[in-house]
């Protein structure tokens, strides 16, 4: 993609705002029922997380109908469209409703190819090492 590009530029816009806007509400929910609660010993509220499954179907539904026309959101490029979904996503996957992408094609093969790049990589370690730090210290988060 040429950055001078208006159009392309807008195109880019336009998911990252699909992003905020749609995806990232019930992402966030889900993964602060699924992990976040049960590592401060709350336990998660089924009726929260079947809602916002719901709505993160919905959302799916239109991603796996985009990227059934092109690789990543935006199109042929990986933009920042894109990368703004690692750092939810890397946690959302290791909750048992990972289904919700895997099951959609297009949505699995985008995810796969956007979770291996070298700065989700980096971002799934840094998680992963999140998680280990708070869980050793029992859901409190030392610096």
């Amino acid at each position: 993609m040429r950055h001078n590009d208006f159009t392309d530029l807008t195109i880019v816009e336009t998911w990252m705002e699909v992003e905020a806007h749609q995806f990232d509400s019930p992402v966030r929910a889900i993964v602060g029922q699924m992990i976040v609660n049960p590592i401060h010993g709350i336990a998660p509220d089924e009726k929260i997380i079947q809602s916002e499954t719901e709505k993160l179907q919905n959302v799916l539904d239109v991603y796996e109908e985009r990227l059934s026309k092109s690789k990543y959101l935006a199109g042929d490029n990986y933009t920042m469209a894109d990368l703004n979904h690692i750092p939810y996503l890397v946690y959302f996957m290791r909750t048992p409703k990972a289904n919700v992408i895997s099951s959609r094609p297009h949505v699995n093969a985008w995810w796969a190819d956007i979770s291996s790049r070298p700065a989700a990589v980096k971002v799934a370690e840094e998680m992963n090492l999140f998680i280990r730090k708070v869980q050793e210290h029992k859901g409190v988060l030392v610096p």
